[in-house]
């Protein structure tokens, strides 16, 4: 790896599955470090077969695969045998940044845990991400975002219409944002050691970002807020916080009408200029005591034209609407490509011509370009080699499972 990288030289070992925690060593890559993800032999982490199962979209490419495994180097390892696990620990005694997701009962039986480790590489940054937290009651047990950062945390009741039942989230939802904040961890441990040279155990975990996602609504409860007067609110149709059918089937928004002129101006464009002086929706408070009333009518009028023919009329009146936007139309946004929030893989096998990029950003940082994320054990006799292991070695170790 090229010297002109952040991260150039930095050692990370990948022993997780799923989102979450390897992400966080993807970002790692992409400025450069050298992260070797530990797979099992055979089928590897359980998260390459995701973009292939019923309900996803359907693709020749094995899509999440390839954005999220990016320029790693794969090593198979089986650590539930002695040589697995005397391989593994020559990795750790050499690394940098040890990142796993590995539930607590699996690190302590295989004495994994960063008290296990720590002797071996004092100065290492061990990286834990859990479902719930380091410690209580519910720090062994297993959850994915959409139960521990969606469900649990309640971000599922609260985002929903009135009325409507709570709804399930996208996959990586929540794996994505917590591997963001697990790698800012671990930058921030990078920082310590620059300059104290020593080690640190950092973690986060789903819960805890699924509650900072919520964490203006939640910051309530602990400022003694009503959630039972929120809720009732909530369950009533509001003007600006609905959303509204047009005849093609699209939906617009009105959450950036915020002042008084800004009200009065949509309601002319409406051809509703005239309710402003209605008792019922003349006042903040009137509008939200009427709110159904005042819903329906401007629904009644949005369905009798096309969005697009209404995104015009409000244009040209200064009127700040939008469209709910479908994920074919965020493909062909020119902010995403201008603003690097997709990149151009530097690897052809990848298959695709852009891949969704981390939200992190730093004038005159280079990040990696995409490559194609590796094969299972694709570069085990690779790494084994430069641990010293002959070809005779590493040939046996194949042949008994152990790699």
């Amino acid at each position: 790896m090229s010297d002109d990288y952040l991260f150039a030289g930095l050692k990370v070992l990948d022993v997780g599955s799923w989102i979450a925690g390897p992400v966080a060593a993807t970002i790692l890559a992409d400025y450069g470090a050298d992260v070797i993800k530990i797979e099992i032999p055979g089928d590897g982490d359980p998260y390459r077969q995701l973009s292939a199962t019923p309900g996803t979209p359907d693709a020749d490419v094995n899509y999440m695969w390839q954005m999220d495994g990016r320029n790693k180097r794969s090593l198979a390892l089986n650590l539930k045998t002695p040589e697995g696990m005397a391989i593994l620990k020559k990795l750790v005694s050499d690394c940098d940044v040890y990142i796993t997701n590995q539930p607590f009962p699996m690190r302590r039986k295989l004495g994994l845990g960063y008290e296990d480790l720590k002797p071996l590489n004092p100065s290492m940054i061990f990286a834990s991400l859990t479902a719930y937290g380091e410690q209580g009651p519910d720090s062994d047990r297993e959850g994915f975002d959409l139960v521990a950062y969606w469900a649990r945390t309640g971000l599922m009741d609260l985002v929903r219409g009135p009325g409507g039942p709570p709804v399930q989230g996208l996959p990586g939802m929540g794996d994505h944002p917590s591997a963001v904040a697990l790698y800012a961890s671990i930058v921030t441990a990078l920082l310590k050691r620059e300059r104290t040279g020593e080690g640190s155990l950092v973690h986060t975990s789903l819960l805890a970002n699924g509650l900072w996602s919520m964490a203006c609504i939640a910051q309530a409860g602990f400022a003694g807020g009503q959630f039972d007067r929120y809720r009732a609110t909530k369950a009533i149709p509001q003007f600006v916080t609905t959303l509204y059918r047009t005849s093609d089937d699209r939906w617009l928004q009105f959450s950036m009408i915020r002042g008084p002129d800004d009200l009065i101006q949509l309601f002319d464009t409406l051809g509703l200029g005239s309710i402003i002086r209605d008792a019922r929706f003349s006042t903040p408070e009137a509008r939200l005591q009427h709110g159904a009333e005042l819903v329906r009518l401007v629904q009644d009028v949005l369905i009798m034209a096309d969005s697009d023919d209404w995104l015009a009329r409000f244009n040209a009146a200064g009127v700040n609407a939008n469209r709910v936007g479908t994920v074919e139309e965020t493909l062909d946004d020119e902010m995403l490509k201008l603003n690097n929030m997709v990149v151009a893989p530097t690897d052809h096998d990848m298959g695709m011509p852009w891949v969704v990029n981390h939200p992190i950003n730093a004038d005159n940082v280079p990040q990696v370009g995409p490559k194609r994320a590796p094969d299972v054990g694709e570069h085990s006799r690779q790494i084994l080699q430069s641990l010293g292991y002959d070809n005779a070695q590493i040939d046996d170790l194949l042949a008994r499972g152990v790699v």
